[in-house]
């Protein structure tokens, strides 16, 4: 299968490292980068190809992953579906927009595609997804992470908080999927993709806590309805080159490339 790659930073980095180790029966051809130049060091150093968007459009391709950011789903991948690529997409807190999820549907029913959403950093999607066969009554998700993880997110333009200052784990959000991925776009699109797989992003809870007692990112998640319950429970190693990114984040990308090229796949 032949890939190209939107977004040369840590989770593309991740990918490309598991193509090179043979970890997944992928061939990357060709990358790309808002930053030039930082496609074109990622391109050297993985010993594949950089190439403007709009070229890479007219290559012969199977898929692209997306593993750039929010902007870059809503900017590029309506375009990726209209030249009748297949999707990867990991930023999908940009698909809380109900105009925007509507295109991407319309766009790969139309063009007979596939948009394929990782799991992420969380767990127990895949019982989320059975559990919504039936009925959900209520979805939470906790997460919890240290202050650095939280940095430069949108929310603090207006709720300004030294998060040095915090010496507690202390509650900064609590409300809808639906507004904490654009209040932390960097952070939390976790609680995207567990509203698409569940009751929507405008029934699904996030609560966000500061917490500068722990190192990791941990995602805890509560589901209720006519099947029973559901409690899941991740602590992620934030990836090394950028702690807003768990690096199960990463990983899933490269699990879900593996369940699209092989021939037994495994879970729902």
């Amino acid at each position: 299968m032949k890939i190209a790659l939107i977004g040369c930073g840590n989770i593309g980095t991740v990918i490309t490292q598991a193509i090179k180790y043979k970890k997944v029966n992928v061939e990357l051809e060709y990358v790309y980068d808002i930053d030039d130049e930082k496609a074109k060091k990622f391109a050297e150093r993985f010993q594949t190809k950089f190439k403007q968007f709009d070229e890479i459009l007219r290559e012969d391709l199977d898929l692209i992953i997306e593993a750039a950011s929010q902007e870059a789903v809503r900017t590029l991948i309506p375009n990726v579906l209209e030249a009748k690529k297949n999707v990867m997409i990991m930023s999908t807190g940009a698909l809380v927009d109900e105009t925007l999820l509507q295109e991407i549907k319309d766009l790969a029913n139309k063009n007979n595609l596939k948009v394929y959403l990782p799991s992420g950093a969380i767990l127990g999607l895949d019982g989320i997804k059975s559990a919504n066969i039936g009925k959900i009554e209520s979805v939470t998700i906790k997460t919890r992470k240290p202050p650095k993880s939280l940095k430069g997110a949108p929310f603090f333009e207006k709720n300004p908080v030294d998060l040095e200052q915090i010496k507690n784990p202390t509650i900064i959000y609590e409300g809808p999927a639906k507004e904490a991925v654009k209040l932390f776009p960097a952070n939390v699109n976790v609680a995207a993709s567990l509203s698409l797989a569940g009751i929507g992003p405008e029934k699904t809870k996030v609560q966000i806590i500061v917490d500068p007692n722990i190192k990791s990112n941990i995602h805890e998640i509560v589901a209720e309805g006519s099947f029973g319950t559901i409690k899941t429970r991740a602590e992620n190693v934030p990836s090394p080159d950028n702690p807003r990114t768990s690096y199960l984040a990463a990983l899933s990308a490269v699990a879900t490339l593996k369940k699209i090229t092989e021939p037994i796949k495994v879970g729902t």
